[in-house]
Parts: structure tokens; sequence; C-alpha cells
């Protein structure tokens, strides 16, 4: 079997910018739920998708905001947007995906520690990341575990990310570590580009491998933005989900920030199995 692990934060900011507004009974905007209602309508049709999750930054601000000052946080994002993450989530557990409202860690940490999890399970074939996060490739390996950009049809395995960026998958926190990241509010460091980080991570692996002055000043310089940068997952709590084998009926559940949080912090091991 193959594990699908979609990316829903980017499924709904996707959905909210290229998809029509829709006001619902009450007047409220639900246009980018039914975006990725209807987006995720059409992966569950593929025969070969049976075990999903999907993971939503329940709350954009994390962790990795007390790392570094100037990460990523919800400043900027539309209302209407904001107010649309727990009907998105909702909707997923309406058609019966496993679904992980981060609070506490991020939609990617979910996303890096169940394709972590799943990689090492003999039950399954491959694990697919739905998403084009460049973060993501660093949870590659192989063709086990690939990165599946759905809007352009493209499949990234390990040769893929190495063609790419020029790096394996182990270096890409230190590559956007030096280059930049300005999605995550993440500068980079002057005088690196993507060229010349890419030619020494080749060869060094990680900053901290860096010989001489070079990589103790580029080290000394980047630990909390590196820290911040994600080596992600492995330990992100999981909610729980059902048995592979077991089949029952999606609940709907309160959005409350307290039962996200509960959520958060259990944890198992169980594969995500798709209605």
């Amino acid at each position: 079997m193959k594990v699908h692990l979609v990316d829903g934060t980017y499924e709904l900011f996707r959905a909210y910018f290229g998809a029509p507004k829709k006001t619902g009974l009450s007047g409220r905007e639900v246009g980018a739920s039914a975006g990725i209602l209807r987006s995720l309508l059409f992966l569950l049709r593929d025969e070969d998708v049976t075990h999903v999750a999907c993971a939503f930054d329940h709350v954009i601000e994390s962790f990795r905001n007390d790392l570094f000052a100037g990460y990523k946080t919800g400043e900027g994002v539309p209302e209407d947007l904001l107010s649309q993450f727990g009907l998105a989530e909702d909707v997923t557990r309406a058609l019966g995906i496993v679904t992980w409202p981060m609070v506490e860690f991020e939609a990617d940490d979910a996303i890096a520690t169940a394709a972590f999890r799943f990689a090492s399970d003999p039950r399954v074939e491959q694990v697919v990341i739905a998403s084009p996060d460049k973060d993501l490739t660093q949870c590659v390996r192989g063709a086990r575990v690939v990165l599946w950009d759905r809007r352009r049809q493209i499949v990234l395995d390990e040769a893929g990310v190495r063609a790419k960026f020029g790096v394996s998958p182990e270096s890409i926190p230190d590559f956007l570590a030096l280059v930049g990241d300005a999605a995550d509010g993440l500068p980079g460091v002057f005088g690196w580009g993507k060229k010349s980080a890419a030619t020494v991570l080749a060869r060094y692996g990680h900053i901290e491998d860096i010989p001489g002055s070079l990589g103790g000043q580029a080290a000394a310089r980047l630990r909390p933005r590196r820290r911040a940068r994600a080596r992600a997952g492995e330990r992100a709590p999981l909610s729980p989900s059902r048995d592979p084998a077991a089949r029952r009926p999606p609940r709907r559940r309160s959005r409350r920030s307290r039962v996200a949080r509960r959520r958060s912090r259990s944890s198992r091991n169980a594969l995500p199995r798709a209605r």
C-alpha cells in the first residue's frame, strides 16, 4: 500500500487564492474550504490512494517563533482565510481522512514525522508527500519517500532532489539556512548563493562540517536561524488515527484550541486509512 500525506495548509491557501469566493448560508466565507473539498475528492478517486492523512497549521505560530524572531507569523494572512482552517479540518474528517490540526508544532512536522514512521513500516510500499514545499524535500528517501507536486504533476525522488537543489535531502536544512527562505521569513547569509551553497554542501553535507573559519563563522551566525529552519519531524506528536483494518464512520469535532492541543500531545502509529 501507499501512504499519502497531504499538506492541508498549502491546499487551503491554494484554494483560497485560486478558487472563486463563496458564501455559506450564514454569510460566512467558505470558498477555500469548498476548493479543498473538490481537490481531495479528486485525489480520493485514484485507486492507489487508500491511506491518507492531512496536516494543517491550526495555529500559524509554532515553537520556532521562540527560536528566531523573524520567523513567519499569521500577520498579513486574510481573516476570511484564517477563519476557514477549522472548517477545512472538518471537511477532511468528513471525507474519512485522518486529520492533524497542529498547534505547538507545524503541519510540516506532522508530515515529516509520519513519513519517518511509515517509511519503516513493512506494510507500506511508498510514502507520498503531497506538497510542493521545498522544506519537505529533506524527508525524501530514495524512491520510498517522494515529494509530489499535484498541481504541476512533478514527483521528486532522491535523485530528483539532488538534480533540483544540487544537494542531498539530508542537506536541505543547511542549504535553506544559507540561501534563505522568504516563505518562512528566514534571510540568507550575505555572500552565499544557491550555487556556492550547493557546491560546498555537496562535499561537506552540513554547515558544522565545513572546515576552517568559513564553516565556524557560518555555523555561529546561523545557529538560531537553523534551529528554526526545520530539521523537520520525527518527534512531532500526532493525534490518534484509526487502525487500518477498522472502518468507522467519520465524526465531526469541535475546533476549539484546547481540543487541538489535547490531540497534538497524543500519538499512535496506526496507518491512516481513507474511507
